[in-house]
């Protein structure tokens, strides 16, 4: 439907503008990850990892690499200056705790009200991956998205109810997309911006949702 799409770094440099200076940050398994590789030089973002790392830096180059520097993705990461780590228990209660200012996920579904399903797609024999998506989805103070707005087989992941097992209940508060980016609230999606050749009737055709046009706000 769409020629004119980001790629999968375009989307998560979008992502890291938005994350505000002196904010405590995680960035889920996944497509999340990249953000922390865009994220600017004249903000200081603080990054927690939920295997037990405050102050984790961008994706580590072959000459960084340190096998007990690793993010929840298993991907080798740096630290930043003053980085530091603690048991995974202690992780999880800062997660738990609402200390965390901004969570970034992945979803296999994310209904119009901020319903988030992206541990499984409940068929028979799937391998469930929740991780610490759950205690983040209800913990973190705003919960950003990032995925592909389409499955594979051209169906919307913005929904209107999802049909996945549920991660958690009206959390998702942003969704960042290859062909546009939606605010979710009470009243349903608002499309707060456009990329490529997405239009927001384009996008209502493709969502089936009464999309709410912020593009001119």
């Amino acid at each position: 439907m769409f020629a004119e799409r980001l790629t999968r770094n375009e989307v998560a440099a979008r992502v890291a503008q938005d994350i505000p200076d002196g904010a405590y940050v995680n960035l889920g398994i996944g497509l999340p990850t990249l953000v922390s590789n865009f994220l600017p030089a004249d903000r200081e973002v603080i990054l927690h990892t939920e295997n037990g790392m405050l102050g984790m830096g961008p994706e580590a180059r072959p000459d960084q690499l340190d096998p007990d520097l690793i993010n929840a993705g298993k991907i080798p990461v740096t630290a930043t200056l003053g980085a530091s780590y603690f048991h995974h228990g202690d992780s999880f209660a800062m997660m738990r705790g609402g200390h965390l200012d901004v969570c970034v996920l992945g979803a296999l579904q994310v209904s119009q009200f901020g319903d988030l399903a992206n541990w499984s797609t409940g068929e028979p024999g799937a391998i469930p991956a929740v991780g610490g998506a759950m205690d983040l989805a209800i913990g973190a103070k705003n919960v950003y998205v990032m995925m592909d707005l389409s499955t594979k087989q051209g169906q919307s992941k913005l929904v209107d109810e999802c049909s996945y097992p549920l991660t958690g209940m009206r959390c998702v508060s942003r969704i960042y997309t290859d062909v546009a980016v939606f605010g979710l609230s009470a009243a349903g999606a608002t499309v707060t911006q456009l990329f490529g050749d997405a239009t927001v009737d384009a996008l209502r055709d493709l969502t089936g949702l009464a999309l709410i046009d912020g593009t001119s706000a």
